[in-house]
């Protein structure tokens, strides 16, 4: 349709007419008298608005999916969170059995060198204490802890106790610059002293400068008098360095302890020491050297070009 004054003069009329329409609509109500065209209406276009009706219904799929979705992630972060409980469950689990295991070692350990001890566990490190190598254990003087008590593990010595309260103790690790303790040399019956370097092997001054030591040689504690602060037969640690003599009345060795103090955990405190000095029993049975495999080469004479079987011409 062209734009003339006739055609803006008729689309004028129209909605005025479509206004009436509806004016007259609202107010008949259900007795509407263009409720009839409105039936028409619907069953002309009703197939139409299918169509678009089909066209935007997955728009309001994908809200309603949205919505859902909602419930849906809350579902999963319910399974998330009950995975992570269940793998902190079974973590715990294998966190158990390596305490019972330690535990057990330990029971042989105590069983071998005859000592009456407190099972504990480690429940805090020396940095909360000052710069000392230090650890705190969950039982005190309720449990039968007293101060200068010695400390192992499964492993061998860990320290001494210093502090008591009623349900924690403090114990000075071995490897602390302030620790010292009597030593034996295996089989050799050396004695010396034993001292701490921090995170270094520790150093042992053998009172015979004479010594024959040789790397690999292990110690164990030589006791204190009553058993105080140290028990004998405690495994100490192996010998990793000997230094030359030079002639001094001692000689130094570099000791690789046998406690990871790293990874303390389960530790007992010796709160009735053996009868009789258990001597080497405590310490574990040494490794079998693996033997070398020998290769014998036989060299067999190779045959002589030039044999007595030669024809003469």
């Amino acid at each position: 349709m062209r734009d003339t004054r006739e055609s803006r003069l008729l689309l004028v009329l129209l909605i005025a007419i479509a206004f009436a329409l509806i004016t007259v609509d609202i107010r008949g109500g259900e007795d509407s008298p263009v409720d009839g065209a409105r039936q028409a209406a619907a069953t002309v276009f009703g197939p139409i608005e299918n169509g678009v009706s089909g066209a935007v219904d997955p728009i309001g799929n994908a809200v309603s999916a949205v919505r859902e979705s909602g419930d849906r992630h809350d579902r999963l972060a319910e399974l998330e969170r009950e995975n992570t409980a269940l793998k902190a469950e079974l973590g715990s689990d294998d966190r158990n059995r390596s305490r019972l295991k330690q535990l057990d070692e330990l029971l042989k350990i105590s069983g071998r060198g005859q000592y009456g001890i407190k099972g504990a566990q480690v429940i805090a490190i020396g940095a909360a204490q000052g710069f000392s190598w230090t650890i705190t254990i969950d039982a005190g003087a309720d449990d039968g802890i007293e101060r200068d008590m010695t400390v192992l593990n499964h492993d061998g010595l860990v320290g001494r106790v210093t502090t008591v309260g009623p349900d924690t103790a403090t114990v000075l690790l071995a490897t602390d610059p302030d620790f010292t303790v009597g030593t034996r040399m295996e089989a050799a019956d050396e004695l010396g002293f034993a001292s701490g370097q921090g995170d270094r092997p520790l150093r042992v001054e053998l009172l015979n400068g004479k010594a024959e030591i040789k790397k690999g040689d292990r110690l164990v504690t030589f006791g204190s008098q009553a058993d105080k602060p140290f028990v004998p037969g405690v495994p100490v640690g192996v010998v990793s360095r000997v230094d030359p003599s030079g002639g001094g009345l001692t000689r130094t060795l570099s000791v690789t302890p046998f406690v990871s103090f790293s990874k303390l955990d389960v530790v007992g405190v010796v709160v009735q020491a053996p009868e009789k000095d258990p001597r080497d029993t405590v310490l574990p049975k040494k490794p079998k050297p693996t033997p070398t495999p020998t290769v014998t080469v036989t060299v067999t004479p190779s045959a002589s070009a030039d044999g007595p079987n030669q024809q003469e011409q």
